[in-house]
């Protein structure tokens, strides 16, 4: 909440003097940042430090004690580790090949063109066909065993998209900025090079009930309830939750689950920290560089 520092009572004018020395010398930044509003509790990176005030850089005799620095013009200190840090097992985050991999709108897939060597056809209920339903054989096989424990409380999950190909991205992101502009294709589908699907890590879910598919109200949907509720039993996450666009870079969408490993989704969920830019302490992501 912005406080109104105009309404404060002023200083001496033996103070104002060296507050305005105080501002000249390069510490204003700092002092007025006290009057930009907050940003969202959800739109602030769990990995963003302190910034710290610089140093004056020169001082003149004056009968008012110039304000001591010296503390902020200590070194920073290093970053606080990120969550995901304290699980005993470690993958990497860039590795397409690692269930830890962060691809987002500032981190493409590298190389580009990426493609699961262990592609299969997990043994679900799906709509899609062709390479749309392969994930690679992990999601594959934890996929399995969701949807198994969610048949047996009732509810039927179908996988409705997964594995998608470079050059099939490329013909999904074109459609959608051939149809809405490239500022909202942006918001909707990632560019080429840049979307989970290739990475056989992701993949989306539909109800039984056909009501609501790859629409916000599916989140009202048995198997959408379902698979936030469980889904890190068996390695998955909502990858783009409800109000962390700044973060992800992506409005809500509670059909996407990502496979992340049982320890670190179950990790995620008791923390209730909902966005991998936080537990693996990268960066925010809502727009690309």
């Amino acid at each position: 909440m912005c406080h109104d520092c105009s309404a404060e009572p002023g200083p001496p004018a033996a103070s104002r003097r060296s507050f305005a020395r105080f501002l000249a010398a390069g510490a204003g930044l700092t002092v007025l940042t006290a009057c930009t509003p907050e940003a969202p509790t959800a739109a602030a990176p769990s990995s963003a430090s302190p910034s710290v005030s610089p140093s004056p850089v020169g001082t003149t005799a004056s009968a008012t004690p110039t304000p001591d620095l010296t503390s902020a013009a200590a070194a920073p200190s290093e970053p606080a580790p990120s969550p995901s840090a304290a699980l005993p097992g470690q993958f990497s985050l860039t590795d397409p090949a690692s269930p830890w991999l962060i691809v987002n709108k500032h981190r493409p897939l590298v190389p580009a063109a990426y493609a699961p060597a262990d592609l299969v056809r997990p043994a679900v209920a799906t709509t899609a066909s062709g390479e749309a339903a392969l994930l690679n054989s992990t999601t594959a096989a934890a996929a399995e065993a969701m949807f198994a424990a969610a048949a047996a409380d009732g509810v039927s999950m179908l996988l409705a998209s997964g594995y998608r190909s470079y050059s099939t991205q490329v013909a999904t992101y074109n459609g959608y900025v051939a149809s809405r502009g490239q500022a909202d294709a942006d918001t909707a589908s990632a560019r080429p090079g840049y979307s989970e699907h290739q990475t056989g890590w992701a993949f989306d879910i539909a109800d039984a009930n056909g009501v609501c598919g790859f629409q916000p109200c599916f989140a009202d949907q048995p198997a959408a309830v379902w698979a936030k509720a469980n889904g890190h039993r068996f390695g998955f996450v909502v990858r783009y939750p409800w109000m962390f666009h700044p973060i992800t870079g992506y409005y809500y969408e509670p059909w996407h689950l990502r496979y992340i490993g049982v320890e670190a989704a179950t990790d995620m969920a008791n923390r209730s920290i909902f966005t991998l830019e936080e537990y693996f302490g990268v960066e925010a992501a809502p727009g690309y560089p």
